[in-house]
C-alpha cells in the first residue's frame, strides 16, 4: 500500500466567523451601554431602599455588563484577526472561547447571589417596597429590551468562496454562536432576578414577608447556576473538538463517500465557528477516484466548511490522491 501526499498549496482564505458576526458585535455594544446605566441605577436604589433582591438584580447587571464587554472584545479580536495566518483555522472559535469565560463569570454570579441571600435571611433589613418595585420594574423592562437586542433569529447564511474551488454558499440551519448566547443568557439571568424581586417585593408588602426576598435570591441564583452550567458544558466542549452524540456530520460523511470500493478508514471531525465544521478523511481505495469526485460526493453537506482527503490504494496517480482543502 502506498501514499501519495501531494499537497495542494493554493490559498484560500479561513473565514469561519458566525453569518451575523457584525450584527452580533454592534447589538452586543449596545446592550453593554444600557445595561451599565441600568446597573448604576439598581444598585442605587437598592441600598437605599433595603432591598436585596434588587440590589442582587444590580449587581447582576454589573457582572453582566463584564461578562458582555468580553463577549464585545471577543467578536471585535476576532474580526480584527480574521486574516491572520497564525491562526491555522481562523479565529471562528473566539466566541466559544469568550462564551466559556462569560459561563464562569455567570456561575460565580449565582454563588454570590446565594451567599448574600443567605445573609440576609440570618440578618434581615427593612425595605421600603414601593420604591424598590417601581425600580425592578424599569429593570425588568431594560432586561427585556436587551434580550430583544440579543436575539438570534436563526438566520444562518454564509458565503465565501476559495480561489481552488470550493464553495460555501450554504446554509448552516444549526448554527450556534456561543458568544450571543452567552451574552442572551446574561440579560436573561438579569430578568429572572428581576421577575423574581418583583414578586418578593409585591407578595412582601402585602404579607410582610420580608424573608421572601432573600428567599427568592436563592431561588434565582440556582435557576442561573443551572444555565451557567449548561453553557460550560456546550462551549467546553467546542473548545475541545467534542462532536456530539446527535450530530449526524460524521455518518454523513461515510453514507457520501463509502461504496463496496471505497472504505473511510479515518475520520475526524470538528467545529471551526458556528455552523462551520472541518473533517480530515483517510479513504483506502482499491481504485481510487480523482479527488474532484470525492468533492463533488461531499458538496451536499451544508454544515462542512474545510475539508483535507488523504487516499491510500495501489501507487495511484498522483493526480487522483493526496491532499485538498475544500
Amino acid at each position: 500500500m502506498s501514499l501519495d501526499a501531494a499537497r495542494f498549496a493554493t490559498p484560500h482564505d479561513h473565514v469561519y466567523l458566525g453569518s451575523n458576526h457584525a450584527r452580533n458585535e454592534k447589538r452586543t455594544w449596545l446592550v453593554i451601554a444600557i445595561t451599565a446605566a441600568m446597573m448604576v441605577i439598581e444598585i442605587t436604589a437598592g441600598s437605599i431602599y433595603g432591598s436585596m433582591a434588587l440590589v442582587a438584580d444590580g449587581w447582576h447587571m454589573s457582572t453582566h455588563a463584564g461578562a458582555m464587554l468580553i463577549a464585545a472584545l471577543a467578536y471585535r479580536y476576532a474580526r480584527r484577526n480574521v486574516a491572520n495566518t497564525r491562526f491555522s483555522f481562523g479565529t471562528g472559535k473566539m466566541g466559544d472561547l469568550a462564551g466559556f469565560a462569560s459561563a464562569v463569570v455567570l456561575a460565580l454570579v449565582a454563588l454570590l447571589i446565594g451567599w448574600e441571600s443567605l445573609m440576609r435571611l440570618y440578618s434581615p433589613v427593612a425595605i421600603d417596597f414601593r420604591q424598590a418595585i417601581v425600580v425592578a420594574v424599569i429593570g425588568l423592562g431594560v432586561n427585556l429590551v436587551c434580550a430583544w437586542l440579543l436575539r438570534d433569529d436563526h438566520s444562518h447564511h454564509h458565503g465565501h468562496a476559495h480561489d481552488h474551488g470550493h464553495s460555501h454558499d450554504l446554509e448552516h440551519a444549526h448554527a450556534t454562536d456561543n458568544n450571543l448566547r452567552a451574552a442572551y443568557l446574561h440579560v436573561l439571568a438579569d430578568a429572572l432576578t428581576s421577575v423574581l424581586a418583583i414578586a418578593a417585593l409585591t407578595l412582601g408588602s402585602l404579607y410582610s414577608w420580608n424573608w421572601l426576598d432573600p428567599a427568592m435570591g436563592i431561588v434565582g441564583g440556582l435557576v442561573i447556576a443551572r444555565w451557567s452550567w449548561g453553557l460550560i458544558r456546550d462551549t467546553g466542549r467546542v473548545l475541545l473538538d467534542y462532536i456530539p452524540s446527535d450530530e449526524d456530520l460524521p455518518d454523513e460523511i461515510r453514507a457520501a463517500v463509502e461504496t463496496d470500493a471505497d472504505k473511510v478508514t479515518d475520520l475526524h471531525v470538528w467545529q471551526l465557528g458556528p455552523g462551520q465544521h472541518a473533517a480530515i478523511v483517510v479513504i483506502q481505495s482499491a481504485s481510487p477516484l480523482h479527488l474532484s469526485d470525492y468533492r463533488a460526493k461531499l458538496a451536499h453537506i451544508q454544515d462542512l466548511s474545510h475539508m483535507t482527503i488523504e487516499i491510500e490504494g495501489p501507487s495511484p496517480p498522483s493526480a487522483l490522491s493526496g491532499y485538498q482543502a475544500l
